[in-house]
């Protein structure tokens, strides 16, 4: 609606041009962006894929907003930079928000924060798994031609929390309360999917049941391409190394550094910093170094590579366990080599 007002007479002029305001301006909007995104949503159905893995429990005649519609609303907030749930009540009069749930300026207003606040707590463990395929399924379905090999690296990344939400925990790491998802991206650095838990380490067991779900759902839809897996040390335990060697899964995994380790490059560590010493203007020194060894938990020892380096912040060693072939120094990955990097994984 349109809000016809008579014209504000009598200011100044600026240099020597005169200035004139009115109030005609009607439903206006900042984020013009969001007509873009919705584009984007529309043609992957995001929001549709992810309300049909909740099971919504509202009594079917008095629902004003489908689930989809709410999760459409609260992805668009969120990619435009509103990741504040209270910003839904001023958003949901917005006309750039409403156009983009097909929706006229004038027509009805899109959920409120606490209906948002309803949805983001209505998912149990299960509908979060079924998101997670979701999330595969879409990803699988971005490639025009089935690859044939891809890179995924796993972590888990920390998400403080300000409520009461389900699965929230103290990590004291952080001093906070959230959550502390597991998140795969693959080589190219696409999204492949993500899991909530609560906010502690995963241990081998867990890492295990979800690496079998990312497996298989990856499978349905490519059952014959090659995968590497690549992860930072908490993941190094038995349980995934096992795993992905029962089932034809190369891995690169960052190994926590110990004494029986060290042992393995005492020499060349010595050797690395004298050359440094020696040439300090030229840069580090880099060396490298493989050997057959493994934890007392392992069911067996593993090839284990070395990345000694010398610089004038001192040394820097890191290790990784892999079952690929070739040099120590380069592994050469389809499409690109990968080098020990000094996260203590792979650059």
């Amino acid at each position: 609606m349109i809000n016809s007002m008579l014209l504000l007479h009598g200011l100044s002029p600026v240099s020597g041009k005169s200035v004139v305001a009115t109030f005609d301006g009607g439903l206006l909007s900042s984020d013009g962006g969001v007509l873009m995104l919705r584009e984007v949503e529309q043609r992957l159905r995001i929001a549709d894929r992810f309300a049909g893995c909740i099971q919504d429990r509202r009594a079917p005649d008095q629902i004003t907003h489908a689930l989809a519609d709410i999760i459409r609303f609260r992805l668009l907030m969120i990619a435009a930079g509103y990741e504040d749930g209270n910003d839904a009540n001023n958003l949901r009069v917005d006309p750039i928000f409403k156009m983009a749930h097909d929706l006229a300026p004038t027509d009805h207003e899109l959920c409120s924060q606490s209906t948002i606040s309803r949805l983001e707590n209505l998912p149990d463990v299960r509908a979060l798994l079924r998101m997670g395929r979701a999330m595969v399924d879409l990803y699988c379905e971005s490639f025009r031609q089935v690859p044939k090999r891809i890179v995924l690296d796993i972590d888990d990344t920390f998400d403080a929390v300000h409520g009461g939400q389900q699965l929230r925990l103290f990590n004291a790491h952080y001093d906070e309360y959230g959550f502390q998802p597991i998140v795969v991206f693959d080589g190219e650095g696409r999204f492949v999917t993500a899991v909530l838990r609560p906010a502690k380490r995963p241990g081998g067991k867990e890492i295990r049941a979800f690496l079998r779900r990312l497996l298989r759902a990856i499978r349905t839809n490519w059952p014959n391409t090659q995968i590497l897996l690549r992860a930072d040390s908490h993941y190094c335990c038995p349980e995934v190394i096992d795993w992905c060697r029962a089932n034809g899964l190369d891995y690169i995994l960052g190994v926590a550094p110990t004494t029986t380790l060290r042992r393995h490059i005492e020499g060349l560590e010595a050797s690395t910093r004298a050359r440094f010493e020696a040439a300090p203007k030229e840069g580090k020194a880099r060396r490298f170094k493989e050997f057959f060894d493994g934890a007392a938990s392992w069911s067996r020892v593993e090839r284990i590579v070395a990345r000694v380096e010398a610089g004038a912040e001192g040394p820097d060693t890191r290790f990784i366990v892999t079952n690929l072939p070739g040099r120590a120094k380069v592994l050469r990955i389809v499409p690109v080599p990968v080098e020990i990097g000094a996260a203590g994984a792979i650059d």
